[in-house]
């Protein structure tokens, strides 16, 4: 039954993902370009990818159901279309940002803070969409910034490690600063994990620490153990091999973090619009 649940929301779960990669790989294009030495072909080819996740985001956008079956979520479509403009926006000035980086660098910097306060509107309307009142919209969207920097954040860490390996002579300094902030990202996952469950967090009725033990209890222990615990872990290993410059290995435990964390943001997305867990 929870499986079945959570597989009749799939539409959101696969718009969390491919937000949380477009906004939070153009986040840590932002991060990198401000206050690190990363290549400009490696942040024009992020910059891309966030692109294309985002384009495939607002597709999906489009797509979502008017219900959520059994799932004890509430929607308000009101915050649909103002959704779907922010998220139109953040691809448009992050498209223009790109090209003006060529061609009128002076005000690129503006634009790519503008594309990043549309993504940020964009994820404010999916919380109040979906948040079901004051206290659960900013739980949600507390929830949903994170799974952004998570998300996007390792996949942006996974590319860059990956440029080291057809560029050596780059300096250590941006992956540690990436893999670092990842690493705090998730650290602060793991703390709101503790938050959402010792609270009872979320639309669904149930008592604190309730999540651990109930019908959904096995999603739950996963998303603590193979999207928090094993991902934190290999974050700071891949700090440590980054710091020695081992960038092979960095770059393996990237991609194992990777998969990891983007288990864990679907097991996250399952669990709050199956369930109304906020996990």
């Amino acid at each position: 039954m929870p499986a079945a649940q959570i597989a009749q929301n799939l539409a959101f779960i696969n718009w969390t993902l491919l937000t949380g990669l477009a906004l939070g790989t153009y986040g840590a294009v932002i991060l990198l370009r401000r206050r690190s030495s990363a290549t400009r072909g490696y942040l024009g080819f992020a910059t891309v990818c966030a692109l294309a996740f985002g384009l495939l985001a607002w597709l999906s956008d489009g797509a979502l159901p008017s219900s959520m079956g059994t799932s004890p979520v509430a929607l308000d479509a009101s915050w649909d279309a103002p959704r779907r403009a922010a998220l139109a926006a953040f691809c448009a000035l992050a498209a223009i940002a790109l090209v003006a980086r060529r061609v009128r660098p002076r005000i690129a910097g503006a634009l790519e803070l503008a594309a990043a306060g549309a993504g940020g509107l964009t994820i404010a309307a999916g919380a109040l969409a979906w948040g079901g009142g004051a206290l659960g919209t900013l739980g949600l969207l507390v929830e949903l910034a994170a799974l952004c920097a998570a998300t996007g954040g390792v996949f942006a860490a996974m590319i860059l490690g990956h440029w080291y390996l057809v560029t050596p002579k780059l300096p250590e300094a941006p992956l540690i600063l990436l893999a670092r902030a990842l690493m705090a990202v998730v650290a602060v996952q793991l703390l709101l994990f503790v938050a959402w469950v010792a609270t009872d967090a979320g639309p669904a009725d149930g008592a604190p620490f309730g999540a651990l033990t109930g019908p959904w209890a096995l999603f739950v222990w996963l998303r603590l153990i193979v999207g928090l615990v094993f991902p934190l872990i290999v974050c700071w290993a891949a700090v440590k091999t980054a710091q020695t410059r081992s960038m092979e290995s960095a770059t393996g435990l990237l991609y194992i973090n990777v998969g990891t964390i983007a288990a864990g943001t679907i097991l996250a997305a399952g669990l709050y619009f199956g369930a109304g867990l906020l996990v």
